[in-house]
């Protein structure tokens, strides 16, 4: 359903996205990771027309989306949920929308009801918290009954309530066939919410698959005093050891190996355990430190 393909952008000198690749299959929420400057908003922006690419190209069921002959009908989009006109209510909002997609004016109170805003809707969007904001950009995505999503940072102002039901409503419409891009920085809820993952960091791609794939991990997790002497300590063992974002180490061991090898080089050990995989947070940072992108 979404296709990007090799996809770089350049401003002077500067390259902020770098031959960027992944596919969004319907059925799927993707959550799109990376951190602040990592280029994930440009990627976003040149997928649905906003930023021209330098190179490479996007497409939404098999077109650009510029080429799309009426684009909300086919990928609702949200990046930006403060980009609402404060003087108009919430349900004329959404009746403007309406309009434009061509979609009966009835589609805004269905939408209004289906995201909670009802009761507010008379009332002016610039007296809206930004998680009610959301709700009416959420809203506005999914008037024109679209195959696909865009949402960068859906979840952002929303309390536990509003997270859990924006939760239930991404995977209601992924298990319709609905195709999903999820761009967040509330890593436990990303977790919690989608089934694929693309990370990026300095502009490129640095994993892509499925969340299960990615966090499965093996062998032992391992803290020392003296990092640096811990690794060199278990390396020198025969070891297999892999440095982690936090000075922690995972070691490709029974814990007991671990132990003993840095019991004989006299290395205090602050944390041992056996590795049940990473969770999200350990392996975002893994994947988009400052080392990993210099790699």
């Amino acid at each position: 359903m979404i296709t990007v393909e090799n996809l770089s952008k350049r401003y002077g000198s500067t390259t902020a996205v770098s031959d960027v690749s992944f596919t969004v299959e319907p059925g799927s929420i993707t959550g799109f990771l990376g951190p602040n400057g990592a280029g994930k908003s440009t990627t976003l922006r040149m997928l649905t027309g906003l930023t021209p690419p330098s190179s490479g190209r996007a497409t939404i069921a098999g077109k650009k989306y510029a080429d799309l002959p009426n684009p909300g009908r086919v990928v609702g989009v949200m990046l930006d949920a403060a980009a609402q006109h404060p003087g108009r209510t919430g349900r004329e909002t959404l009746l403007l929308n309406a309009a434009l997609l061509g979609v009966p004016s009835t589609r805004a109170d269905e939408m209004l009801e289906a995201v909670g805003l009802t009761p507010a809707a008379k009332r002016r969007v610039g007296q809206y918290s930004l998680g009610m904001r959301q709700r009416l950009g959420i809203a506005a995505a999914l008037l024109g009954d679209p195959a696909a999503l865009i949402l960068d940072e859906p979840a952002n102002g929303m309390d536990p309530e509003g997270i859990r039901w924006m939760r239930g409503l991404l995977q209601d419409f992924a298990s319709r066939g609905g195709t999903v891009i999820l761009s967040s920085h509330l890593l436990g809820e990303v977790q919690a919410t989608v089934d694929r993952l693309v990370v990026i960091g300095g502009g490129r791609i640095v994993a892509d698959g499925s969340l299960e794939e990615l966090l499965a991990g093996s062998g032992t997790l391992v803290r020392g005093l003296d990092p640096n002497g811990l690794n060199q300590a278990l390396t020198a063992a025969g070891l297999s050891v892999e440095p982690l974002y936090d000075g922690a180490l995972r070691v490709d061991a029974t814990a007991e190996q671990v132990g003993r090898a840095a019991a004989a080089a006299g290395q205090i050990l602050l944390e041992l355990r056996e590795s049940d995989g990473a969770g999200l947070e350990e392996l975002f940072f893994q994947l988009t430190s400052p080392t990993a992108a210099a790699a």
